[in-house]
């Protein structure tokens, strides 16, 4: 992740710039109408309750908020849900920590994603651990598809 899209990303993220998701969700949105998935519901990467209160704001919401606005498809914000609280995944620096940091983490809603095409937004993939602990999760809960979309990728 380089320039002005990690500068973005990080100013979303850690700076308190909400302002800037509208314009990062619609790129996301294009891209997803552009690659045309097959999936009828959109679902944020989930916080724990702890970040969330901290940060005030779920990132990953906010970007699935304007893509789906974007892509014509609607978001369910409780369909997954971090159960337990980790360290974040940008304090791990090799790849087994940052699978290992999110196993079990998370939980879906069975009511919201049985049988149902999902797609997962994320702010930031690195090693894909995160969006394959949520996949896990989805298609534990009954969810057909699932495929991992994220604003930027960090190599």
């Amino acid at each position: 992740m380089e320039g002005a899209v990690r500068a973005a990303v990080h100013a979303l993220k850690y700076q308190n710039l909400r302002a800037l998701a509208p314009t990062l969700g619609q790129l996301l949105g294009s891209h997803i109408l552009e690659i045309a998935l097959p999936a009828d519901l959109v679902v944020p990467v989930a916080l724990h309750t702890k970040r969330q209160r901290s940060r005030g704001y779920n990132q990953s919401l906010l970007l699935a908020q304007e893509a789906g606005r974007v892509a014509g498809l609607p978001v369910a914000e409780g369909a997954l849900r971090r159960i337990r609280h980790t360290p974040a995944q940008a304090q791990r620096a090799r790849q087994e920590e940052r699978w290992a940091n999110v196993a079990d983490a998370f939980e879906a809603e069975v009511g919201c994603v049985k049988d149902r095409g999902i797609l997962l937004i994320d702010d930031v993939c690195t090693t894909g651990a995160t969006l394959e602990a949520c996949s896990l999760a989805l298609k534990q809960a009954g969810a057909s598809r699932v495929w991992g979309v994220a604003l930027a990728r960090e190599v």
